[in-house]
């Protein structure tokens, strides 16, 4: 039986969890300078490893959904908390891009063990009818809040150490994080969604055009979202205008585009926290697929006022503050609209699959990020793609028919 509570142990195990790892994942960003200048890579060396990293989240995300289903959530976390932490030791002794590359690929697959796809999946079953929608939005906002201090705190720890040690710490809070997991335990499916195979499941919704539509919408999100976090603190670092000495952001101790990069994650995720929350609340009163319109044509009318206009640190704020209300809120509605639609038992595998597209888009968007800036110098080309896939997405969204399939016998399949 499902909890009549909105907070629960469950809730805040899962929200520490998710808050961890993005902190960490959130970060990564900050050190493409730094490594790049150590070493000489191109740019698009360590946008391709960061782009590994998203596409390995992916492919992950349905592996441990299954994972989860089969060998118990609490399982497939301490796995992916593992693979997350040695990817990140590992990754801090490589030398070469293809090694960071490679290793990567275990970081990537930690963050889907410790991320949405099985968190998600065990706080909706958890919540009851009346607070799902809300509790995986408060999930959902924790990740926010991690990517609130994760980007300053790495800023902060590279002025106090090498980029290898800050990885060496971000991989002790991973395996730390590991204490909330006896908190992880949510109720079993009932009868009829017991009934039905994993396959059965999987066959219903891939013949459902509006599984496809859920799965291609995804995309930009993905997109939008690894492209600014990888880039972003880059792009501001070199292409935003000076900041005024005796301005307020100088006041404040932001006086150089670097540390405006960093801070303008962290005002992104800080506004996100608020949008995802109201995101969710509005997800239990109005239909999701429209909500998820208005998000994606509100991201793409922001993203092409902010590079038509020149950039500058107020247009920083003023992006990061607008383009963060509406950052994550994809999640709540998404992963909803899947368990609204297909159920709650294989939740975490559907949902896996789906964000999948969501990490295509990251894929494409960190490396054609890093590709393209050395190919032209700037990322404006890159940045228009996003406006692109964005409008996409905001219309894809409209043919789904929001209500649930109706489930026959698994017997009868």
């Amino acid at each position: 039986m499902t909890s009549a509570r909105l907070i629960s142990p469950v809730l805040i195990a899962g929200a520490t969890i998710i808050m961890l790892s993005f902190a960490i994942r959130a970060s990564f960003g900050v050190f493409q300078i730094p490594i790049a200048q150590e070493f000489g890579w191109l740019r698009a060396d360590f946008s391709l490893a960061i782009a590994i990293q998203n596409l390995a989240w992916g492919i992950g995300q349905p592996i441990f959904g299954a994972i989860a289903e089969k060998l118990g959530d609490r399982r497939a976390i301490v796995l992916g908390a593992f693979m997350y932490a040695g990817g990140l030791v590992a990754s801090a002794f490589a030398i070469t891009p293809l090694q960071h590359q490679l290793l990567e690929i275990a970081v990537g697959f930690g963050v889907a063990g410790t991320g949405f796809g099985v968190i998600l999946a065990v706080v909706g079953r958890a919540a009851s009818d009346k607070h799902r929608s809300m509790a995986l939005a408060i999930v959902t906002a924790a990740g926010s809040a991690g990517q609130v201090f994760g980007a300053p705190l790495a800023e902060w720890m590279l002025s106090l150490m090498p980029w290898q040690s800050v990885f060496l710490v971000f991989a002790a809070v991973i395996l730390a994080s590991l204490v909330m997991l006896p908190m992880m335990r949510a109720p079993a499916a009932n009868r009829r969604e017991l009934e039905d195979s994993l396959g059965h499941v999987l066959k219903q919704a891939f013949r459902d055009p509006s599984y496809t539509m859920i799965f291609l919408g995804f995309f930009s999100c993905g997109y939008q979202l690894a492209f600014i976090t990888a880039h972003f603190p880059a792009f501001v670092t070199e292409m935003c205008g000076t900041i005024d000495p005796s301005g307020t952001l100088a006041s404040i101790g932001v006086s150089t585009t670097s540390a405006l990069g960093a801070i303008s994650i962290s005002l992104i995720g800080l506004a996100n926290i608020g949008g995802t929350l109201l995101a969710g609340a509005l997800g239990n009163r109005f239909p999701k697929k429209y909500l998820l319109a208005a998000i994606y044509t509100g991201r793409t009318i922001i993203a092409a006022l902010f590079i038509i206009f020149p950039i500058t640190p107020t247009t920083v704020i003023l992006f990061s503050i607008g383009m963060g209300s509406l950052w994550l809120a994809t999640v709540p509605l998404t992963s909803g609209l899947v368990a609204h639609i297909y159920g709650l038992r294989y939740m975490g595998t559907l949902y896996g699959i789906v964000f999948f597209s969501h990490q295509l888009g990251s894929f494409l968007g960190v490396w054609l990020g890093g590709r393209m800036y050395d190919l032209t110098g700037d990322y404006t080309f890159v940045w228009w793609i996003g406006v692109g896939v964005g409008a996409f997405s905001a219309l894809i969204h409209l043919p789904i028919r929001e209500r649930p399939l109706v489930s026959a016998p698994a017997a009868a399949a």
